[in-house]
């Protein structure tokens, strides 16, 4: 069974920090490039970030540039979102996808998008 789950969500103050976990199982998530979307209440899905397979290329929202850092453990299957300095405005669903290609051109439009994991909500409040 092909699966990807994310984890790490939760509440956290304004100015915190939160690591997001993406684990895939059944799958190698070696010759993919892997992600993040977010979507906050009442707004689109929004790219946030992408890796590509090697973790050598790394993409950002400018919304999130110099705060959050991706990174890949290829070993434990597993791709990171570190977030930190974290705003109000960052409160959404946060959800992992595999591209099915390698690299991340095009990754934060949306394209050659492949498996999604079911999310997990990142709320930031005091």
């Amino acid at each position: 069974q092909l699966e990807v789950v994310e984890s790490g969500g939760g509440l956290v103050q304004p100015g915190g920090s939160l690591r997001l976990s993406c684990t895939a199982s059944g799958f190698s998530l070696d010759y993919y490039a892997v992600g993040w979307f977010r979507q906050a209440e009442g707004k689109e899905r929004e790219g946030v970030s992408c890796i590509s397979s090697s973790g050598s290329d790394t993409t950002y929202a400018d919304s999130v540039k110099g705060r959050f850092t991706i990174s890949r453990d290829n070993g434990l299957n597993t791709v990171y979102l570190q977030m930190d300095s974290l705003k109000p405005e960052d409160t959404a669903v946060y959800s992992c996808a595999v591209s099915t290609k390698y690299y991340c051109s095009g990754y934060m439009e949306g394209m050659n998008l492949g498996s999604w994991g079911q999310g997990t909500q990142v709320i930031v409040s005091s």
